[in-house]
C-alpha cells in the first residue's frame, strides 16, 4: 500500500481518485490548493504526488518546482494531472510523468503504480528554456502577489488607524458625562443632600457600585487608547512603593471579601522608596486583583507579596484558582483577548485589564510575566493555580519607548 498525496481543488475529481486509488489499496491524502499541497506532502512524506496543474494559491508548476527543493522528498515521483496544461514544462519543472484529463478509470492506478515502480518520463531536451520561462511566470505571479498584500496591509492599517480614533473618541464622550454622575451620586449616597431611609440607601449604594465599575472601565479603554498611540503619560515622582501597595489592597479588601476570597499577604514593614508614577502602579495592582477576583471560586485564596530585587521591586500576585491554559497563556497580555470570548463567558470584563497592567510596569521600568501552574508559598499556604510577577525599576526611565510599552 502506497501514500498518495493528491492536489486538486475539484471535489468530484478528488473523490473519483480517491476512489480509484483505495479500490488498489491505497491510502490518499487530498489537498485543496497549492499552498495545503505543499505542507501537506512535506508533513506527510507520501510515496506519490498526484498534482492538478490548474489550482489556487500556487499552481501546479510551482508546487513541483517547490517540491523539487524539499530533500526530504528527493526520488518521490510528482505527476501532473491536468486538462490544459503542457507536458513539457511540467516534466522541465520536475513532474516525473504527465496525465491528462479525463482520466481513464480502468488504467488511473495500473498507470501510477508504474511510477511508484520507479517509471520516469524523460524531459524534454530544451528545459533549461522551459525553466527560465516558468520561472519568470512565477517572479510575475509573486510581483503581483506582493503588490495585492501591499495594498491590503494599507488598508489594514487605515482600519486600524480608524479602530483606535473611534475607541479614543468614544471613550472620551462616555467619560466627560461620567465625572459628574460619579460626584453627585456620591454626594446622594453620603447624604451631604439630604438624610435617606434606609431603602433609598441601599439602592443609591448599588447604583453607585455599578457607576464606579463602568468608571474602571472607561479609564481602562482609555488607557489602552492612550498605549495604542504612544500618548500614555507617566509622573516621575518620589513614591514608596509599599504604602502604594498597602493602598491598592485596602482598595480591594471589599471586593475580595464580597467574592468570598481570602487575602493573605507578606509585606515587610521597611519602606521601599522609588521613582515613578505611583498611581499607574496602584492601577497596575488593582488590575491583577480584579483578575483574581473574577477566575477564582468563592472560598480560594489571594496572596500578594513584595521583594526588593536588584535595582527595584517585585509583587507576586497568587491564587488557588484553575489556571491559565500553557497554550493561551501567551495571549492574555493582547488587549481584548479573553480566555472565553463567547457570548455566554462566565466573567465579565472586557479583555484590557493586564494588558494595561503589562504596559503600565513597562513604563515603570520592569516587566510584568505569569505562571500557570505556579508554585508559590506565602503564609504558610501553597498557591498552585496562576501568580503574576509585577516588577518595577526603583527610579523609572523619564522617557518610554511607545514601542516597548505597545508590544
Amino acid at each position: 500500500m502506497a501514500r498518495i498525496v493528491h492536489i486538486e481543488d475539484d471535489p468530484a475529481n478528488r473523490l473519483l481518485v480517491r476512489k480509484l486509488l483505495a479500490r488498489a489499496g491505497h491510502d490518499v491524502l487530498d489537498a485543496e490548493d497549492g499552498l495545503e499541497g505543499v505542507r501537506l506532502a512535506v508533513s506527510s512524506r507520501p510515496d506519490l504526488v498526484l498534482v492538478d496543474l490548474n489550482i489556487p494559491g500556487l499552481d501546479g508548476y510551482e508546487v513541483a518546482l517547490r517540491l523539487r527543493g524539499e530533500k526530504s522528498l528527493e526520488g518521490v515521483p510528482i505527476v501532473a494531472i491536468t486538462a490544459e496544461g503542457d507536458r513539457d514544462t511540467s516534466l522541465s519543472v520536475g513532474c516525473d510523468g504527465f496525465l491528462q484529463k479525463p482520466i481513464d478509470a480502468r488504467t488511473f492506478a495500473e498507470t501510477l503504480a508504474r511510477y511508484l515502480r520507479g517509471e520516469r518520463e524523460e524531459p524534454p531536451p530544451h528545459r533549461n528554456q522551459r525553466l527560465r520561462e516558468q520561472s519568470q511566470r512565477i517572479v510575475s505571479h509573486l510581483e503581483e502577489k506582493v503588490s495585492e498584500l501591499s495594498r491590503v496591509n494599507a488598508r489594514l492599517r487605515d482600519v486600524d488607524a480608524a479602530r483606535t480614533a473611534f475607541y479614543r473618541n468614544v471613550t472620551h464622550e462616555l467619560a466627560t458625562p461620567m465625572t459628574p454622575i460619579v460626584g453627585y451620586v456620591k454626594l446622594l449616597h453620603d447624604e451631604e443632600l439630604g438624610p435617606l431611609e434606609p431603602q433609598q440607601k441601599r439602592a443609591l449604594g448599588s447604583v453607585q457600585d455599578c457607576v464606579t465599575r463602568l468608571r474602571q472601565i472607561i479609564d481602562n479603554l482609555l488607557d489602552v487608547t492612550a498605549l495604542e498611540t504612544g500618548r500614555m503619560r507617566f509622573s516621575h515622582t518620589s513614591y514608596d512603593v509599599r504604602a502604594s501597595l498597602v493602598r491598592a489592597l485596602d482598595r480591594y479588601r471589599g471586593a475580595l471579601a464580597i467574592a468570598g476570597l481570602e487575602l493573605v499577604t507578606d509585606i515587610p514593614e521597611r519602606d521601599a522608596p522609588a521613582v515613578g508614577d505611583a498611581e499607574r502602579f496602584q492601577r497596575a495592582v488593582a488590575q491583577l486583583l480584579d483578575n483574581a477576583t473574577k477566575f477564582v471560586a468563592s472560598g480560594g485564596r489571594v496572596g500578594v507579596r513584595l521583594d526588593a530585587t536588584d535595582g527595584g521591586y517585585r509583587v507576586t500576585v497568587a491564587d488557588t484558582g484553575a489556571g491559565i491554559p500553557e497554550e493561551r497563556q501567551a495571549r492574555i497580555f493582547d488587549a481584548f483577548y479573553q480566555v472565553d470570548s463567547s457570548v455566554t463567558r462566565e466573567h465579565g470584563g472586557t479583555g484590557v485589564g493586564l494588558a494595561i497592567a503589562r504596559r503600565i510596569a513597562r513604563g515603570l521600568g520592569g516587566e510584568l510575566t505569569v505562571a500557570s501552574p505556579c508554585d508559590v508559598s506565602l503564609g504558610g499556604g501553597a498557591f498552585r493555580g496562576v501568580s503574576f510577577a509585577l516588577s518595577v525599576a526603583s527610579v523609572a526611565p523619564v522617557q518610554l519607548d511607545a514601542e516597548r510599552l505597545s508590544t
